[in-house]
């Protein structure tokens, strides 16, 4: 899954200006040397007769709790005066902080104003979260053809976000045409000055040849460089390379390697995978208790197939107690959402009456499902079952079929 959006937050200091330069430098010099108490002494009483580089770097020191207790509130008030005095990167932090609620009520609004003031003057942070704004429909209507001119303002100024973003609205045809090549082009630029996710999405399209000649050795490369930095989507592509030998040598241990990697950053899909290969020994030692461990992990974020085989785990007793209403519970979660073999599965606990009663009208059902998506012998169980039903029983059971795919699957 692709990365849309970034926010970024550089923290910026300002070059001495104004009557008080020797102050001022005294203040830089103890700030460089990691003396920010000092710096603090030397800055306050500059910033508070109206100096606008002492003001924003107060609100610096004030933001990253450099020398002083971290307080927003403060941070905010010193990067207001300097704003109201012209100064682009106080105007930015400013809006950065309306953008999040830090030191003061949330309001989308007031930081796209104090964005827009430092965009105009060329400050290329501002202009990139101001297309952030625009694309999100932020504090501003939605407009993607905006968010496009303020990434295209940052991207020629060489900032990697912004690079990133204009790339993936080449690639959706979000506010200008379509077009997959020049979505390579900006990708290419943001990842050889090292953006993660647009090494990901550069790997992607090499991957599957779009806007630039397929290339899965190429794709493995860049996956490698955004999965180093720690990028969830990368380390399971990259676990996925390795363990179908795409772009990569076959190799199922360097694939559960990088699985462990997504898979504790949370990422659903690395999860199930890692799971899997604990359960039969691939890559890992086989170990049905971690694989329950990762099936939970993966079927609890709503992965279907991990909860399926998690329904399975607890039907058969393997890695926890076996118990059959757990299993009913978790293929009906994937059942829910289209997974024909939880379908099919289900169909048989209600036909066994496994962990809920005996309903051969339920069976009936979920093995009429099942098999309209192509599950082997799911159409001979459905017939099997019919046997056994009247035809009042029948008619009810294919009223459920048309009401359960009525409501895709909710609810059944």
């Amino acid at each position: 899954m692709k990365k849309l959006l970034q926010t970024a937050l550089i923290a910026l200091m300002l070059s001495p200006v104004g009557s008080w330069a020797q102050d001022f430098d005294e203040g830089w010099e103890a700030y460089e040397g990691g003396d920010y108490a000092t710096a603090f002494e030397q800055w306050l009483p500059l910033a508070e007769e109206g100096d606008s580089a002492a003001q924003y770097n107060l609100g610096i020191l004030y933001r990253d709790g450099y020398g002083i207790p971290k307080d927003s509130a403060e941070a905010a008030k010193w990067f207001r005066m300097a704003a109201e005095q012209g100064i682009a990167a106080a105007q930015y932090n400013l809006g950065v902080l309306y953008e999040r609620g830090d030191g003061m009520p949330q309001n989308y609004a007031e930081a796209v104003r104090w964005f827009r003031m430092a965009a105009e003057k060329g400050e290329p942070d501002a202009q990139f979260n101001l297309g952030v704004m625009y694309a999100r429909g932020r504090g501003v209507s939605q407009d993607h053809a905006e968010a496009v001119s303020w990434y295209r303002k940052a991207a020629e100024e060489g900032h990697a976000y912004a690079q990133n973003n204009l790339g993936q609205m080449y690639e959706n045809g979000d506010g200008v045409p379509t077009d997959e090549v020049e979505a390579v082009r900006w990708y290419q630029r943001a990842a050889k000055l090292g953006d993660p996710a647009a090494q990901f999405n550069l790997g992607v399209m090499l991957a599957a040849g779009r806007g630039v000649p397929q290339d899965d050795a190429e794709a493995v490369k860049w996956y490698r460089m955004a999965a180093i930095q720690g990028l969830a989507e990368a380390q399971l592509q990259l676990g996925n390379a390795f363990r179908y030998g795409k772009g990569a040598p076959q190799n199922d241990a360097e694939a559960a390697s990088w699985y462990l990697r997504a898979a504790e950053q949370g990422d659903p899909e690395a999860q199930f995978a890692l799971a899997f290969m604990h359960a039969i020994g691939t890559g890992v030692p086989q170990d049905d208790v971690e694989a329950v461990k990762w099936y939970r992990k993966a079927a609890e974020q709503g992965n279907a197939g991990a909860q399926f085989d998690l329904g399975i785990m607890y039907a058969i007793g393997r890695g926890v107690p076996q118990d059959d209403v757990e299993a009913v519970k978790w293929y009906r979660k994937a059942a829910e959402q289209g997974n024909a073999e939880a379908q099919f599965n289900l169909g048989v606990m209600y036909a066994m009456s496994r962990g809920v009663p005996k309903n051969y009208a339920a069976a009936f059902m979920w093995w009429t499902i099942a098999a309209s998506e192509g599950v082997e012998n799911a159409a001979e169980y459905r017939d099997s079952v019919a046997e056994y039903m009247t035809a009042e029983d029948l008619s009810k059971a294919q009223a459920m079929v048309r009401e359960c795919l009525a409501n895709i699957y909710e609810g059944c």
